[in-house]
């Protein structure tokens, strides 16, 4: 991709994002959404199920997966789905910035031979473990 056309792509979908970025900034934005979705529009998990076709339970355990980042986008999705909902998710930098932004700090870092900001902490987490 030439960098004109990468550039444009970039602002394109910066503007896309722009609803994620802020929900970015939070540590956990989307922790139990589907339990949250499913309590605030009142919907009873054996509804979820008869429309799923699986039992009770099945739908507990995907409301207990999501939190700890086990579920598939299938499976929200079609959890959502019976909820008349559907999965809208969104990859967006860890501190909301902007990927243009991110995009010319990574460009940067190589043009000066340093690792980024996020890379730096990604290599001292990666050392603790």
């Amino acid at each position: 991709m030439r960098a004109r056309e990468r550039k444009i792509a970039l602002r394109r979908l910066d503007i896309e994002m722009r609803s994620f970025r802020r929900a970015g900034r939070e540590k956990n934005p989307t922790n139990g959404l589907l339990r949250a979705v499913r309590q605030a529009l009142r919907v009873p998990m054996a509804e979820i199920a008869e429309k799923m076709g699986v039992y009770r339970s099945a739908v507990f355990e995907l409301e207990t997966r999501e939190p700890k980042n086990t579920i598939t986008l299938k499976s929200m999705s079609r959890m959502a789905e019976a909820m008349g909902c559907k999965v809208v998710y969104g990859i967006v930098p860890k501190d909301g910035k902007k990927l243009e932004a991110l995009a010319e700090e990574r460009l940067w870092a190589k043009v000066l031979g340093v690792g980024t900001a996020s890379q730096q902490v990604s290599k001292s987490a990666n050392q603790q473990e």
